[in-house]
């Protein structure tokens, strides 16, 4: 069928990118079938193509556009924030609820960039790659400060991130922990990594 009266190109792509991020979390970008994903937004398979003529530059472009929303909201959240030991508990906090409420566009994320051309893939990794230099620039911060000590920031960034992401893989929503008290941990793991107390204006926040 055609778009609905009153509803605009711009929300029926909201609902498209919705449900192809539902199906390829479910059942892996190959598996995911355009007719299906026409029938979820109530389309005739010839009006998404006016949507998606080109299957895979719309995973890409599906993934920068996670990759975008990811860096504007750190923006709001992270940036105003001067003190690097504030930043750094506020980058953890960030990335941990971020990640978990987020959890299917965290997993495509990582798992899809194999479906992408080699040109396709330099474009989301070089956004990615803009968040990693943001945390190595908060370690950097506080090493001149003299808040902590590290050897090599892009390592330590990658091992945070690591350890970071990977809540988002068995996080659940009403588990052991809540999210409150699980990035209380998480920020302690964090500090005590690298020899930094939490300041006093985080801990107040706790």
């Amino acid at each position: 069928m055609a778009r609905p009266p009153g509803v605009s190109g711009a929300d029926t792509m909201r609902a498209i990118r919705k449900a192809a991020i539902a199906r390829i979390f479910r059942y892996g970008f190959e598996a995911m079938n355009l007719r299906d994903l026409a029938a979820d937004v109530n389309l005739k398979i010839g009006s998404l193509y006016n949507y998606i003529p080109h299957k895979q530059e719309f995973l890409a472009i599906l993934l920068e556009s996670i990759q975008h929303e990811l860096m504007s909201d750190l923006d709001v959240q992270v940036s105003p924030i001067a003190d690097p030991r504030e930043k750094l508990m506020a980058f953890v906090r960030f990335h941990i609820e971020w990640h978990t409420a987020r959890k299917e566009e965290v997993f495509i994320g990582n798992m899809e960039l194999r479906s992408l051309s080699p040109e396709q893939y330099a474009r989301v990794v070089a956004l990615r790659k803009r968040y990693e230099a943001y945390l190595q620039a908060i370690l950097l911060q506080g090493a001149r400060a003299g808040h902590w000590t590290i050897r090599d920031a892009k390592v330590t960034s990658y091992a945070m991130l690591a350890m970071l992401t990977g809540v988002s893989n068995w996080y659940r929503p009403g588990g052991r922990l809540s999210q409150t008290k699980l990035i209380k941990l998480y920020e302690r793991l964090v500090a005590g990594a690298i020899g930094v107390q939490a300041p006093e204006a985080a801990a107040r926040r706790r």
